[in-house]
């Protein structure tokens, strides 16, 4: 395969990939804080990530509000983009309870797949070969982690591994359908309309869900700092991740959003080896090494799809029928 190397080192190459990084740092301190929070024996994933909408909701709201302009989607196509993020979201904090951090953040990498399909069924993305051989390298570079791991204390820790991997599964599963949802809203509705009705919507479903399975979990906590400080830092990444990932969406699309975050799992190796001083097998660095190749190799396209995604036609019909079924009523203006 012959690479035309300027074309990999653009603006956009390089916020895509500097974002993807930075995204993928906010997402490994996500997964120390629940891991904390799970050590100390509280297990309310719902409660966590609550904060994160109300926070979502009350910006983004605001901006929605300042604007006034009409909807350009219907609202309950966002209802649906919320509780399937919430439930993903409940899914992945809850593994940490019955698996490692390690296997959890492995696991995680089922995102890539689901999304590549997705895209490509319900955007008609097309993939050239120079970015499936992207693709395949990071992925290569998680089987590395995989082995390197597999025998390692901490891949067997937790009260119910197998439980805690399913759960994982199932949680990236409904992530990918969030990511390529947000794509399509980001490239045919609008992003802080996006964020805000994700925010609304993400804290009701929440609300509604930690009154029936954690209201017993929240009054026995007992909060002290070490508990608090991880419960709202957790809040505060996920909403920093949020207010960046509808960015990246533009820039480079939701394989290469989630190619990124391949790298929270090396992240998380070097967090280990320097915080707690750890030691760490030499296959990591290797694995890491190929996860960087592999993100190169996919951002750096042709001019003509360079770093975003072909849409066909089909889209630009969906975008013109959101406008279209944007009523009065219902999103003549900012309000619900």
């Amino acid at each position: 395969m012959v690479v035309n190397w300027k074309e990999f080192w653009t603006k956009n190459t390089l916020v895509g990939l500097g974002l993807g990084q930075f995204l993928s740092l906010v997402v490994t301190s996500t997964g120390f804080t629940s891991s904390e929070l799970a050590k100390k024996g509280i297990n309310a994933p719902t409660s966590q990530s609550f904060l994160n909408y109300v926070l979502l909701a009350l910006v983004y709201g605001s901006i929605m509000l300042y604007r006034w302009q009409p909807l350009k989607a219907k609202w309950y196509y966002y209802v649906l983009l919320g509780l399937v993020d919430v439930e993903g979201n409940f899914l992945v904090v809850k593994a940490y309870q019955y698996t490692s951090i390690t296997s959890v953040m492995l696991l995680d990498c089922w995102t890539i797949p689901c999304v590549l399909f997705l895209t490509w069924f319900f955007l008609k993305t097309k993939y050239r070969f120079k970015k499936l051989v992207g693709v395949v390298i990071c992925i290569a570079g998680l089987v590395i982690v995989v082995f390197s791991d597999v025998h390692a204390a901490d891949r067997s820790s937790g009260s119910n591994p197998i439980k805690g991997d399913l759960l994982v599964i199932a949680g990236a599963t409904l992530y990918a359908f969030s990511n390529v949802s947000e794509e399509y809203f980001v490239n045919n509705a609008d992003r802080v309309e996006l964020m805000a009705f994700l925010g609304i919507f993400g804290a009701i479903i929440s609300a509604v869900q930690i009154s029936i399975l954690e209201r017993d979990e929240l009054k026995s906590i007992q909060w002290t700092a070490g508990a608090a400080l991880p419960f709202f830092g957790f809040s505060v990444a996920m909403f920093v991740f949020y207010s960046g990932v509808p960015i990246l969406l533009m820039i480079s699309g939701s394989t290469m959003f989630n190619l990124s975050l391949l790298t929270s799992d090396m992240w998380a190796v070097l967090i280990r080896i320097f915080a707690y001083h750890e030691k760490v097998d030499w296959m990591y660095f290797v694995a890491f090494a190929a996860v960087v190749v592999g993100l190169i190799v996919y951002s750096g396209g042709d001019k003509k799809d360079q770093n975003t995604a072909e849409v066909g036609d089909e889209e630009i019909e969906h975008s013109k029928r959101f406008d279209e079924e944007a009523a009065p009523p219902v999103g003549g203006t900012s309000k619900q």
